[in-house]
Order: structure tokens, then sequence, then C-alpha cells
């Protein structure tokens, strides 16, 4: 049977964030992810209730949210899995794609409504899900036609980004064995040394060479 793998991309602190009234705070350090073994939902977004959104590692889906995070694998499953950053499915405008940009307006950002009809594209499970969308490719142009059908503008290539991973949502606290940390900086490697885990630079290159054998 294939080994499943999710990631859990982190801020440059290697914590998650939740957002209180208009406020970004602490949810959760990788120290007490790692000590309790269990990711605590951290996003509320999108009128959905709190989750904790993943990206499950797949051969079309070896890109993360951010440069940085856990890689682990659980027995639970997730309650649902869209092909693509699930912002492209809300009534947002202006999307943006680098965090930074948005980081300290969450509050705002994350302020939007699913378009009517956005069921379509989420997912009980990932075979379910990769049977419509074999690559991000083909994605690409389904949420386009979905979004000028409904009365917004095509997205532009600088957005493409956003279909390059999957989000892999769970309603609930997830209990996990961490398998690596990854991320190109310094803190990275140190994170890893601390707990005893492989470090890489990208989960791309993990995946290319656990999951995939390169």
């Amino acid at each position: 049977m294939k080994q499943v793998y999710f990631v859990k991309s982190l801020e440059d602190d290697f914590a998650t964030k939740t957002v209180i009234g208009k406020k970004k705070v602490n949810c959760q350090t990788i120290d007490n992810i790692i000590k309790i073994n269990t990711i605590i939902p951290n996003t509320l977004s999108f009128g959905r209730i709190k989750r904790l959104a993943c990206t499950l590692l797949d051969k079309n889906y070896t890109k993360t949210y951010r440069s940085q995070g856990i890689i682990f694998q659980t027995k639970q499953t997730p309650n649902y899995i869209a092909p693509f950053d699930i912002i492209l499915l809300t009534n947002a405008n202006n999307i943006v794609v680098q965090y930074y940009r948005i980081q300290n307006n969450l509050h705002i950002y994350y302020n939007h409504n699913l378009i009517k009809g956005a069921e379509k594209f989420i997912f009980k499970d990932f075979t379910k899900m990769i049977k419509k969308h074999k690559t991000p490719t083909d994605t690409w142009k389904q949420i386009n036609k979905f979004r000028k059908k409904n009365g917004f503008k095509e997205l532009s290539k600088s957005k493409f980004k956003l279909v390059e991973y999957n989000e892999a949502i769970f309603q609930m606290k997830v209990k996990i064995k961490p398998i690596a940390i990854f991320g190109y900086k310094q803190i990275a490697k140190d994170v890893a040394i601390k707990h005893h885990l492989p470090h890489y630079k990208s989960a791309k290159l993990f995946y290319e060479k656990i999951v995939a054998g390169k």
C-alpha cells in the first residue's frame, strides 16, 4: 500500500497562527506539536468552521503554501479535500499569492464567502478528487471556467501557484507521526536537529527522495 504523507506548512517562527478579532496570534508551536504528537485546527475563514488545512503530497502536488513546516503521517482521514487553495472558490476579487502580503490583514482577507456551486470542487477523498483533477493544468482551466461563469475575472498566470498544492482539511485535532521537517532557512535545520527528525530543503525534495525514490 502506498504511504500517504501530509504537510502542514508553518510560519517563519515554526508555529501555527489563528485570528482572534483583528489580531493574529500563536495557536501552536512546533515544540508543542511534536511533544503531544497532535496538530490543533487553527484556520478560521470563508464562513467555515475552524479547521486544519494541510496538503497531501502526491506527484502533482509537491508544492506547499509556505516554504517551511512539518511532514507527517496520520491514521485519521481528512473531512474533505480540494485540488487547490480554497481562496479560489471565494468571491475575493483581489486574490493574493504571497502570504507575507496578507499576514497582517488575515481578518479582512479571510472574510470572504464561497461562491455558490463551489461544492463541485470539494471531495470526500483524494482518490475521487484526482479522477476529476488529474493535473494542476487541468484544474486551472476548470476553476477559471467556474469563476468566469459566476461573474469573476479570469485568474492571471501569477496565481497558478495556488493550484500546485491541494488543501486536505481536518475539522478535528489530528494525531500525527512526525516524519520530517522542511525549509531552506537555518531555523528548519535547527528544529530538525532538536527533535531528531530528518531535514529537507523542501517538501518536493522529500517526496522525490522518499516517495518517488529518485
